[in-house]
C-alpha cells in the first residue's frame, strides 16, 4: 500500500473545444514523490491532458487540486518540460539553469548553490560557460532538465521530452532523470508514446483511450530499479500496456 500523501487530485477533468470533446470525465490521484507515466494512442490528447493540469487550459468541467487547493501556477511550484528544446540561445548553460530561480527572486547565494549542485548531477559543470549552440542534443536536454529540477518543483510535467532522440541517448537521459528523481524526491508526470520508456521509468502507468479520452486502466509497476528491458517481467508489463493501447 502506498502511504504517501496525495499531491495532485484530478476530479472528473473534462475538456471541450467547442463541440469537440477531447478529455472525458478523467479522475485520478498522484502521490508525493511518485513517478507516473501516461501513455495512449497517437492523437488522443495527451498534451491537452498536461495543459489542463497546469491551468493553461480552463476545464469545461471538473477540478484539479494541488495539496487540496485549486491548481494555480502562481502559488504552486510546477515545472513543465516541453517536447521542443527550450534553452535560451543568448544565455550560457549556467544562466539557463538559473533562469527559473531568478524569476522567483531567489537570493543569489542560493541560486549559485542550487545551480552548481544540479549541474554536477547532470554532468554539465565543465560546460557551464558554454552557449546552447555549442552543445550536443543530449546536453541541451540536460540543460532543460537541470533548469526544471533546480527550482525544486512540487510537480514536474514532462511532455515526450526524449521523443526525438536515438535509443542510446534516450536510455542515458532516462537513467539521469531517474537519478535526479530519486535524489530530489520530485513528483514526475511523464507523457510518452514509447511504451518501453513508460515501463522503464514509471512507478505507475495511466493508459488512456482514444478520443474522447478517458482512463482505460491504471497499472502498478512493481519492477525494481535498475530495470532490464529484456527481462521476462519487463516484457510482460510492456506487452500488457501495448495490448491496452490498441484501439482498432
Amino acid at each position: 500500500m502506498d502511504n504517501r500523501d496525495v499531491i495532485l487530485h484530478v476530479d472528473h477533468m473534462t475538456k471541450r473545444f467547442g463541440d469537440l470533446l477531447v478529455l472525458n470525465d478523467i479522475s485520478f490521484d498522484v502521490r508525493k514523490g511518485e513517478f507516473l507515466c501516461i501513455v495512449g494512442p497517437t492523437g488522443c490528447g495527451k498534451t491537452t491532458f498536461l495543459n489542463c493540469i497546469t491551468g493553461l487550459y480552463e476545464l469545461s468541467d471538473g477540478q484539479i487540486l494541488v495539496n487540496g487547493e485549486p491548481v494555480d501556477t502562481r502559488k504552486h511550484n510546477i515545472a513543465y518540460i516541453f517536447q521542443e528544446y527550450s534553452t535560451m540561445s543568448w544565455l550560457t548553460v549556467e544562466q539557463n539553469v538559473a533562469f527559473g530561480l531568478k524569476i522567483k527572486n531567489v537570493p543569489k547565494a542560493v541560486i549559485d548553490k542550487e545551480v552548481a549542485e544540479v549541474l554536477e548531477m547532470v554532468g554539465l559543470t565543465k560546460y557551464k560557460d558554454y552557449y546552447p549552440v555549442e552543445l550536443s542534443t543530449s546536453m541541451l536536454q540536460r540543460v532543460v532538465i537541470a533548469r526544471a529540477f533546480a527550482t525544486k518543483p512540487d510537480i514536474l510535467l514532462m511532455d515526450e521530452p526524449y521523443g526525438q532522440l536515438d535509443v542510446e541517448l534516450r536510455f542515458r537521459l532516462e537513467d539521469e532523470l531517474l537519478n535526479l528523481w530519486r535524489k530530489l524526491g520530485t513528483t514526475v508526470i511523464f507523457i510518452t508514446h514509447n511504451i518501453e520508456e513508460a515501463v522503464y521509468l514509471s512507478e505507475n502507468i495511466l493508459v488512456l483511450t482514444n478520443k474522447p479520452t478517458s482512463i482505460k486502466q491504471e497499472l502498478k509497476n512493481p519492477l525494481p530499479q535498475p530495470r532490464n528491458v529484456v527481462a521476462p517481467e519487463f516484457v510482460e508489463i510492456r506487452n500488457k500496456v501495448t495490448d491496452l493501447i490498441k484501439w482498432w
